[in-house]
């Protein structure tokens, strides 16, 4: 499944967002400038490339990805990987692994597995952190179509999270909430782009009339809450 737009030209690339996140992610990891870090789905790796320079990390974080973006990161070791492949091959120790909406892509018996080799892939101390849409009072903006896939979706990241929670029932869970403000005429072509993986199956009709829903039904201006439910194991 390919999903090129999620973290581009939308407010998970803004500086604000990426600032913001990193901020809430240093304060919970407390991750420092020695900390070896992996971000599993890591887009164009632009949160890694942030907390490299916020951090003034002496160990370059690695990213993977199975997109390999020409305008990632430079900052970042990058690597065209899918994650259980890599981490079996991989000999190296992390403080954090992070994996930011990129875990409800996989089957349940693939996230078990992908969760036993990151945790031997973790130093003492260290963290897995799992970033997820927020599965209850979801503030997304969706047309009906879009709120229908959208509602199945997270009833999905629920069924996920209870699962990891009973595999790693000491985890600790937390809200991460971003307040966006964003034109109409953006999110419409952010629409356009399918943005979020709930539009990807959808077709061009599906799309237009969800357009059309969305102008009639919003402001010119857009104001909500990106919220992510956040684990984190140890």
């Amino acid at each position: 499944m390919s999903l090129k737009n999620w973290d581009n030209k939308t407010w998970l690339s803004s500086n604000s967002y990426i600032k913001f996140f990193n901020k809430f992610l240093i304060k919970e990891t407390k991750i420092n400038k020695n900390s070896v870090i992996l971000d599993i789905g890591c887009g164009r790796g632009k949160i890694l490339g942030n907390l490299t320079s916020k951090l003034r990390l002496i160990n370059k974080p690695i990213g993977i990805d199975i997109e390999q973006h020409k305008d990632r990161d430079k900052r970042i070791i990058f690597n065209k990987s899918d994650a259980i492949s890599y981490l079996k091959k991989n000999r190296k120790k992390f403080d954090l692994i992070l994996l930011k909406q990129t875990i409800h892509f996989l089957p349940l018996k693939d996230i078990k597995k992908l969760l036993l080799l990151s945790m031997d892939c973790l130093n003492s101390g260290g963290r897995i952190a799992i970033f997820t849409l927020a599965t209850s009072n979801n503030e997304i903006p969706t047309f009906a179509k879009m709120k229908k896939k959208l509602s199945k979706s997270l009833k999905r990241d629920q069924k996920i999270l209870r699962f990891i929670n009973g595999l790693y029932p000491g985890s600790i869970s937390k809200t991460f909430s971003f307040k966006v403000k964003i034109s109409r005429e953006k999110y419409v072509e952010m629409i356009k782009n399918r943005y979020i993986s709930t539009l990807l199956n959808l077709s061009n009709t599906e799309i237009l009339k969800g357009i059309s829903e969305i102008s009639s039904k919003y402001n010119k201006r857009i104001n909500f809450k990106d919220k992510l439910t956040c684990l984190f194991l140890k």
